[in-house]
Formats: C-alpha cells, sequence, structure tokens
C-alpha cells in the first residue's frame, strides 16, 4: 500500500508541475480587474449604468427605462454605485423633494466599457 501512496505523490507532482509549465507566460487575473467586473455585473447595474449615460434620470425615470427592476434593487444598487463614486445623486429642492441621479466622472469613465459591452451583446447574443 506504501508503494501505490508513493506512486500518487508522484503522479500529483507530475501533474501539478505540468499545470505550471502549461501556465508559463500567463498573467494571473488582477484583483481589481476582478472586483470591477463583480461590481458591473451584478444583477441590473449594467442596465442602470447605460440609462444613465444619456443624462441624469430621477428615480421613476430609471424605473420605467430598465423594465422589471424592483423599486428595492434600483434603491440598492444606486446606493451602492453612490457609495462607489459611480453615480451621484442631486436633490432638487421644493415641496416635491425629487432627487436625480447622474454619473459622476469616474462613472462616466465606465462608458466605453458599458457600450462596447452592449455592441457585443448585440453582435453575439
Amino acid at each position: 500500500m506504501v508503494v501505490g501512496t508513493h506512486a500518487a505523490a508522484r503522479a500529483t507532482r507530475a501533474t501539478s508541475e505540468a499545470d505550471r509549465a502549461g501556465q508559463a507566460g500567463r498573467t494571473a487575473c488582477c484583483s481589481l480587474y476582478h472586483r470591477a467586473v463583480e461590481l458591473v455585473g451584478k444583477r441590473w447595474t449594467g442596465a442602470i449604468l447605460l440609462v444613465l449615460m444619456d443624462g441624469p434620470l430621477r428615480f421613476s425615470q430609471i424605473k420605467h427605462l430598465v423594465p422589471d427592476l424592483s423599486d428595492r434593487l434600483l434603491s440598492e444598487r444606486l446606493k451602492e454605485l453612490e457609495c462607489e463614486g459611480i453615480v451621484t445623486r442631486h436633490d432638487e429642492g421644493g415641496a416635491s423633494a425629487r432627487a436625480q441621479y447622474a454619473l459622476t466622472p469616474k462613472g462616466r469613465a465606465l462608458e466605453p466599457a458599458v457600450r462596447a459591452l452592449k455592441t457585443w451583446a448585440n453582435a453575439h447574443l
């Protein structure tokens, strides 16, 4: 039984060395890239960003332009995007106390990537 265990260990070592050799010259996934993809790739976030690229919108306008999005989830996503500095909320004065949401410069910097993804989706999905 010990002989079998040594043979299995050698086989595992050989497999690990082969795996490392096959990865030579490849770049590991960047943690910042992964974080960005996870942020923008959250359900509804990309759609919210896309509709805000044409200019500021009120909550109800975003909801209208992104069908099937619940109030709760829209509110949650907008707060997340605000915390990341991607969206800003501007409170309009007056009795109605309405707010508008707009992309910050940081959010605007996402525009080429989001539009490229939309182009890819139209061509391949």
